[in-house]
């Protein structure tokens, strides 16, 4: 059975960068596993990726040699079982606010004794390269569980939600945490209760076991971070990617859409 190479790295202390998959298309998919980044996270909240895109993209991604995550859309015991079950080596659970919602995501995506994870598929297997009942007597050890801390209610509750066994990661979603504090949405802002949010979940996640991890929007926030002590971190996503290296371009030939809405993406 295939190593979890990310969960490997995280466990030894080492930071570990991927991006975001919001194009429901495995050819970009295809494309981004060439890049150099340790995983890639296929989108469900807010893409119009499906299921079928997903296990599609999460295949590709797993063979050619990177891990595959899938954020989902929202905290459920099908979402989680369901990306897993068509073969991610981890999971991304959005708006994770307590400790209950905490707990809720390690049973759906443990199995028993540690969780409540249901039994069947193959495709988790395959992405795995191994038979169904190693990948189940092994997934617990493999599978990445990460929630997110994007509100001003986890950050409250970061101690009671980060004492929660199972859990490896908790990532903190930038905007939608600025949001929640009344501010515009930024992957940075010198605002102190942010700054103060971000210091509390690398402190708390330190002091549970839990390793850190972040969103940034470019190479220098990820190395900023990284010093900081943040290891897993997620720069920018395939669509901010692509928008922002032909916003660069067409500014270059002083076109107008180099001046138009998405170019600041």
């Amino acid at each position: 059975m295939k190593k979890n190479t990310v969960k490997a790295k995280l466990k030894r202390g080492e930071p570990s960068l991927g991006t975001w998959l919001n194009i429901p298309d495995p050819t970009v998919s295809c494309f981004m596993t060439r890049v150099g980044f340790d995983w890639l996270t296929v989108e469900l909240e807010h893409s119009p990726t499906t299921l079928e895109h997903a296990t599609v993209m999460m295949s590709m991604v797993a063979g050619n040699g990177l891990i595959p995550l899938v954020r989902i859309a929202t905290n459920s015991p099908v979402n989680i079982k369901q990306v897993l079950d068509c073969g991610a080596y981890g999971v991304i659970v959005p708006m994770v606010n307590s400790a209950e919602e905490a707990k809720a995501v390690v049973a759906a995506a443990r199995y028993a004794p540690e969780g409540a994870r249901t039994i069947g598929g193959q495709l988790h297997a395959a992405n795995f390269d191994t038979d169904s009942a190693t990948y189940y007597a092994r997934a617990n050890e493999e599978v990445l569980v990460i929630v997110m801390a994007e509100h001003v209610d986890a950050i409250e509750r970061a101690e009671e939600i980060l004492s929660v066994p199972g859990i490896d990661v908790v990532f903190i979603g930038p905007n939608d945490l600025t949001k929640s504090m009344g501010l515009a949405p930024s992957f940075e802002t010198e605002d102190p209760r942010f700054v103060h949010a971000v210091d509390h979940i690398l402190k708390t996640a330190r002091k549970h076991g839990v390793v850190p991890g972040i969103h940034v929007g470019d190479a220098a926030m990820a190395k900023r971070r990284i010093a900081q002590g943040f290891q897993f971190v997620a720069v920018a996503s395939d669509a901010g990617m692509l928008i922002s290296k032909a916003s660069e371009v067409a500014r270059d030939l002083n076109l107008n859409a180099g001046r138009g809405p998405l170019a600041k993406y």
